[in-house]
């Protein structure tokens, strides 16, 4: 999908191709988890493809190496061609080994980066996070999509996390930062609406809440949402942003609401873990993959467990949307559809 190896034309490049919506493909494994499951990982990419859409973030916040990334990653754009974008994901423990693990991407196929901060990165002023953010950005040909949210602790010496003065620092030093995945102050927008002030006519805004994306598409010209967890309900999200990309907001909005009752599931389920922690739970997401029809399966240790009531939460909540909802007992889910 990339087309273009100069920086300069890169944020040019995002403008025009960095549209629509970006789904999340966690890695699956063999059943003895030590290899990649190419067969789990194929059907995965092709069901993104199927559901409508076009790019999706190849998640690294599990137990993968650099190696295995890059095979994840060849896999993935074996399987997709130019069908479908890829995002690498800069989720490694230290800043040496996200390099080493992007330059490694870059060869298998990556188109994109998304910027993330190790749980080991402990910055205490903005000139931390900028010397890190430029040191990875340097080190990689690819473009790269910063990634503003309260998971990284940056509130600490900044209320807002990754503020103004910084992305504007950020920008004007990294030519090869192309948007912003701004999350600043969730789960309130203020954030999102002040990148989207300052910064909009420069790199691409990305809100990847869908839950705020498509009724604030009534008031922003958002061409991308992304990357977010929202494959588990079906075509719902790439067909309700491509409707209200086309004026008809309304008509979005029914699709909205239709699915209320599996937003506020997934809502719920996260909530009950998240507070204290600051980190996702994959084992949460692998399984509302597999509820829709994604392949499953087991994921290496240390992995979190997803309890039963939660389970039946995700469950019902995609069932009363109207959503494709898996029939197969829970039983099935850590064995997967294509067992390795």
């Amino acid at each position: 999908m990339m087309a273009v190896t100069n920086n300069g034309e890169l944020r040019g490049w995002a403008k025009e191709h960095l549209v629509g919506c970006s789904g999340v493909t966690i890695p699956s494994y063999s059943a003895d988890l030590k290899a990649l499951n190419e067969k789990g990982i194929r059907h995965d990419i092709e069901k993104m493809i199927e559901l409508g859409f076009g790019w999706t973030l190849l998640c690294t916040e599990v137990a993968i190496t650099p190696e295995e990334n890059a095979q994840f990653t060849a896999i993935a754009k074996d399987t997709a061609g130019d069908r479908l974008g890829l995002f690498f994901h800069a989720g490694f423990g230290t800043l040496a080994e996200n390099i080493e693990a992007v330059q490694l991407a870059e060869k298998a196929g990556a188109d994109i980066v998304l910027l993330s901060y190790p749980s080991q990165f402990w910055p205490t002023c903005e000139q931390d996070v900028f010397d890190y953010s430029k040191a990875f950005c340097d080190a990689t040909r690819l473009p790269v999509m910063l990634f503003a949210i309260p998971l990284w602790g940056f509130e600490r010496f900044h209320p807002m996390g990754m503020g103004v003065e910084l992305i504007r620092r950020l920008l004007d030093a990294c030519p090869n930062i192309v948007s912003v995945k701004s999350e600043q102050g969730f789960p309130l927008i203020a954030g999102l609406i002040e990148m989207y002030h300052h910064f909009r006519d420069e790199v691409v805004i990305s809100c990847p809440i869908e839950g705020d994306c498509i009724p604030l598409m009534n008031h922003l010209d958002l061409q991308f949402s992304g990357t977010s967890y929202t494959q588990w309900m079906g075509d719902y999200f790439p067909k309700a942003f491509g409707l209200a990309r086309e004026g008809k907001w309304e008509e979005a909005m029914k699709e909205y609401w239709r699915v209320h009752p599996a937003r506020k599931a997934a809502g719920n389920s996260t909530a009950a873990y998240m507070p204290g922690v600051n980190f996702i739970n994959r084992t949460n997401w692998k399984y509302m993959d597999w509820l829709a029809g994604f392949n499953g399966g087991p994921l290496r240790s240390p992995t979190p467990r997803i309890p039963d009531a939660h389970m039946k939460v995700l469950r019902a909540g995609l069932s009363a949307s109207g959503c494709p909802t898996t029939e197969e007992p829970d039983s099935a889910f850590m064995i997967g559809r294509y067992p390795g």
